[in-house]
């Protein structure tokens, strides 16, 4: 991989290579856009099968950031932070605190919370070496976000329900959920509040026990998931499920989840929009646990976070209005939306010394 070829291409700011010996840390923290402010976005731990690829996920990941932040009304840029480790087994308070460290030498150019592979109990360890942490238990924070990700994902669900259906409301509709985690689990609770059936898979067969017996969910295994009969696709675990092989399964008329980057390419997404599935672009419709940590830097009022992410709503049906009046793919809708913000607030700020 040609690394500032990547970088320059898609305008990126920073590339930090994070190694501890002492706790077998091995970070890589990425600064895509600082236009619209400091860099938010959260640590992931996985277990990468190269450093090219942990390279990769960290540049996208951190990219879709500065798109989420923007199309979501954030004062905020756009960052990641992926550490190579498996997180059952390589995790402990000094390799948090070391990345904690790497952290506060940025000087605020970064702020960091919690993602897949890492918990409140790390950004805990983070925090004793950096206040540019979000998502940490202390009085006066908001803790874990994934319970507002899953709220904003569901209130963008229905938006784009009344797209597709002509009604917001989602009850009596299928959904199948691929993935269980705190996000997943959590949006499956406000489906079958709402009356929703459920159609769930995830390779933690525990969790999957337990939304069939509390949920009444119907069980199907993995790779079954693409080619059920629901009316909407939730993808909440990992990227690039909407590729060549899936497509030709879909029976959904919405797709609408809470996983990062789940067009393979770009070119999926044109072909989801042909054939008339409504898409609820990724970073838009998962925005919630990010503006609900960004709340936290205004001094956290649980109140206004709430509000603020219930305008997923908003943001999906103005992303969709966008496509159906420009007769463009929803993707392309919403990038529209966030860069047309970054070039408007980017002139504003550069009549100004800061």
């Amino acid at each position: 991989m040609k690394i500032f070829e990547y970088m320059g291409k898609y305008d990126y700011e920073q590339l930090v290579l994070c190694h501890d010996a002492t706790s077998g840390l091995k970070a890589i923290i990425c600064i895509h856009d600082t236009t619209l402010g400091p860099a938010l976005g959260g640590t992931r731990m996985w277990t990468y099968a190269s450093e090219e690829e942990a390279v990769v996920d960290a540049l996208r990941l951190a990219r879709g950031m500065t798109y989420k932040a923007a199309a979501a009304g954030l004062n905020l840029g756009g960052g990641k932070t992926v550490i190579m480790g498996d997180p059952a087994l390589d995790k402990s308070e000094e390799l948090f605190r070391a990345f904690g460290r790497y952290v506060e030498s940025l000087s605020g150019r970064y702020i960091t919370a919690e993602d897949v592979g890492t918990s409140v109990q790390d950004m805990d360890w983070v925090h004793m070496e950096t206040d540019y942490v979000t998502g940490v238990s202390d009085y006066g924070c908001s803790g874990d976000p994934s319970p507002m990700t899953a709220r904003g994902v569901w209130r963008g669900m229905q938006a784009a329900a009344k797209a597709a259906f002509g009604s917001a409301s989602l009850a009596g509709r299928t959904v199948a959920v691929q993935g269980l985690g705190h996000v997943g689990y959590r949006l499956c609770q406000y489906l079958h509040e709402e009356g929703a059936k459920l159609i769930v898979t995830d390779i933690n067969t525990a969790a999957v026990r337990a939304a069939v017996a509390e949920f009444d969910a119907e069980a199907v295994d993995a790779a079954a998931i693409f080619a059920v009969d629901a009316d909407i696709y939730a993808p909440c675990a990992l990227g690039a499920v909407i590729n060549d092989t899936t497509i030709p399964q879909f029976k959904f008329k919405v797709i609408a989840g809470a996983a990062n980057n789940v067009l393979k390419e770009e070119r999926h997404g044109d072909a989801i929009h042909a054939r008339g599935i409504i898409y609820a672009p990724d970073y838009v419709v998962n925005a919630g646990g990010l503006m609900n940590v960004a709340d936290e830097l205004a001094g956290y009022n649980a109140e206004r976070a709430l509000k603020k992410v219930e305008t997923v709503y908003d943001n999906i049906a103005k992303v969709i209005a966008i496509a159906q009046r420009d007769n463009i793919p929803t993707y392309q809708a919403a990038d529209r939306m966030a860069e047309e913000r970054i070039a408007r607030l980017g002139k504003i700020r550069s009549n100004f010394l800061r």
